[in-house]
């Protein structure tokens, strides 16, 4: 089946609830990440490769006095992108300024929090791939030269004029390197991609996070909650929390390793980390098109999601576990996602 055949499962749309393991931030949640979040990097668990460089770059540059280079961090949601932001601020010992690509709809929008920034402070622009074209141009001046170009007036009366900046750290962050235009990306000095973590560093995360919030969990609760969180510190802290409320409510306020997998069992979180959206997307894939090649737009209409929800939250995940493969024709369920499916090539079972 194409693409443009994709109307065509309308009928069989079924919307999903909201995901236990959506590695995106839900606004409630925001107060609640700063708690956990580390300020020092000393306290950062994981990426150890960007953690060492950064180490490096910031002491060359509190030697030198001068503010770090600009930094573009990329990797998908939930690893610490953020995070990583604010802890070079305060390494060196500036401010913090946030903001986010959509936010910046105009360039005076970027020109009125750049002439408010102190010398180097650092400027966080969250979803930087997704800055408006005209917002970026008056950037690109911004970050090499330290100079702002403004446009006063209209028509034949126009004219420029050119504002000194003073010293500073843009840290980009983007869930979407390649959608990055050139220029941008070779403005950044120091380009880091973070990857998924492995189940030690999670587990590390979670310990830390328990201490923090008071929440009794022994080694093997703490090991099966990391077990199922897709590699990613926002989903494990997102199922400490929800598992911390299973055990107040059922067990006496303490997860165990038998607490944690009756409390995910009921949240639908399987042992590979999949819940249903997951499963019904691999499920789309078998069951109503052989297994594949089919489009993610055909995919998307089925699940009842968007394009690029598909492919920035699900699709990484379910690709780095091999439960799927991207091909020119469009995705195919691999022989692993078969199996853990507990479905054959000849059957027609179902989960649901």
């Amino acid at each position: 089946m194409k693409d443009d055949d994709f109307h065509d499962l309308e009928g069989d749309l079924e919307v999903p609830e909201e995901r236990l393991l959506d590695p995106e931030r839900k606004e409630d949640e925001q107060e609640f990440d700063i708690t956990l979040r580390p300020r020092w990097i000393s306290e950062f668990v994981g990426q150890d490769r960007i953690r060492e460089h950064l180490e490096i770059f910031i002491a060359a540059a509190r030697e030198r006095n001068e503010p770090l280079d600009h930094v573009i961090l990329s990797g998908p949601p939930g690893l610490g992108k953020t995070t990583l932001a604010g802890i070079i601020a305060n390494e060196m010992g500036v401010s913090f300024k946030q903001t986010s690509g959509p936010a910046l709809e105009r360039a005076g929008d970027l020109a009125s929090i750049l002439t408010n920034l102190e010398p180097g402070d650092v400027l966080f622009i969250d979803e930087i791939h997704r800055l408006n074209r005209a917002v970026e141009e008056v950037l690109y001046p911004a970050m090499e030269d330290f100079q702002l170009d403004i446009v006063i007036g209209k028509g034949p009366a126009a004219r420029s004029i050119r504002l000194d900046l003073p010293p500073y750290t843009l840290v980009g962050a983007t869930t979407r390197s390649g959608l990055l235009t050139s220029p941008l990306r070779d403005r950044f000095g120091v380009q880091c991609r973070l990857d998924y973590y492995d189940i030690s560093e999670i587990k590390t995360i979670i310990l830390r996070s328990a201490r923090i919030l008071g929440v009794d969990v022994d080694e093997e609760g703490a090991y099966e909650l990391a077990r199922r969180s897709r590699g990613t510190p926002r989903i494990a802290n997102r199922l400490l929390r929800r598992v911390r409320d299973f055990a107040q409510v059922r067990a006496e306020g303490s997860i165990t390793y038998e607490v944690g997998c009756e409390a995910l069992a009921l949240f639908e979180v399987d042992e590979m980390g999949l819940d249903k959206v997951d499963k019904m997307i691999l499920l789309t894939i078998i069951e109503k098109f052989s297994g594949g090649p089919v489009g993610v737009n055909t995919i998307a209409v089925s699940v009842g999601e968007e394009i690029d929800t598909i492919e920035e939250v699900y699709e990484p995940y379910l690709l780095q576990i091999g439960f799927m493969q991207r091909t020119p024709r469009g995705r195919v369920a691999t022989e692993n996602a078969y199996r853990h499916l507990g479905l054959g090539r000849d059957r027609e079972d179902t989960l649901f």
